[in-house]
C-alpha cells in the first residue's frame, strides 16, 4: 500500500517542517510493516511538500499510526496535510497486489443485499 501526503510549507517553515517530516518517517519506519518512505518538494512549486511511504498493507499501516510513539511524533505532521485521499492500492509495479472489492464495512457475504 502507498501512502502520500501533501503539504503545502512556507519558505520560512522549510527547516522545521523537514525536521518534523524525517522525526515522523523515523518513528513510524520502527513499526511492524512498514517498507520504506520518502520526502520531496515539487520542482515546479518548491511550496509544495510530499512525505511518501509503502506499507505492506493498509491493517499495518493502520497499527503503525496507533503506537505511542507515532502518537506524540508523526500524527502532528500528519494532521498537517493537505485534506485529500492518502492511501493508495499498488496495482501495477513493486509491492503490486489484487485490487480490493469494494463492499461495506461489516459485510460478511460479500454482496449487498445476499442473505
Amino acid at each position: 500500500m502507498l501512502v502520500v501526503t501533501r503539504y503545502r510549507v512556507h519558505p520560512d517553515d522549510e527547516d522545521g517542517f523537514l525536521a518534523e517530516a524525517e522525526s515522523a518517517l523515523a518513528a513510524l519506519s520502527r513499526r511492524p510493516g512498514y517498507l520504506e518512505g520518502s520526502i520531496g518538494r515539487a520542482t515546479d512549486d518548491p511550496s509544495l511538500w510530499v512525505v511518501s511511504m509503502r506499507w505492506e498493507s493498509v491493517g499495518a499501516y493502520r497499527r503503525g499510526l496507533s503506537a505511542y510513539d507515532v502518537k506524540v511524533t508523526a500524527v502532528p505532521l500528519l494532521s498537517r496535510a493537505i485534506d485529500e485521499p492518502t492511501a493508495f492500492e499498488v496495482l501495477r509495479g513493486d509491492g503490486a497486489t489484487e485490487p480490493n472489492r469494494p463492499e461495506p464495512r461489516g459485510s460478511t457475504t460479500g454482496s449487498l443485499g445476499s442473505s
